[in-house]
């Protein structure tokens, strides 16, 4: 599989990821008690995004290298793949 390959694959799992992994431990501003004049009740308290950030990069990465193994390495290509969905 070539790096170009890899990181297109990266990048589309990064966000993926990342979707999934911003609502972890989000608490609302009301849930908080302390809402910010001029902001909804229901924006984040502290969104934590560095954190989620790394969080994320890390998971990509993992998910990046399972698929490089099954495509890159191990030779499974998207009709085995197809084939084995469809119960053959």
């Amino acid at each position: 599989m070539p790096w170009g390959s890899v990181l297109a694959v990266y990048f589309v799992v990064w966000w993926i990821v990342l979707f999934a992994v911003l609502p972890w431990g989000m608490r609302t501003q009301e849930e908080e008690g302390e809402v910010v004049l001029g902001t909804d009740r229901s924006a984040p308290a502290n969104p934590r995004l560095v954190r989620k950030t790394i969080i994320t990069s890390f998971v990509a990465a993992i998910v990046t290298f399972l698929i490089w193994m099954l495509f890159g390495y191990l030779g499974i290509g998207v009709k085995e793949i197809a084939d084995w969905l469809e119960g053959r």
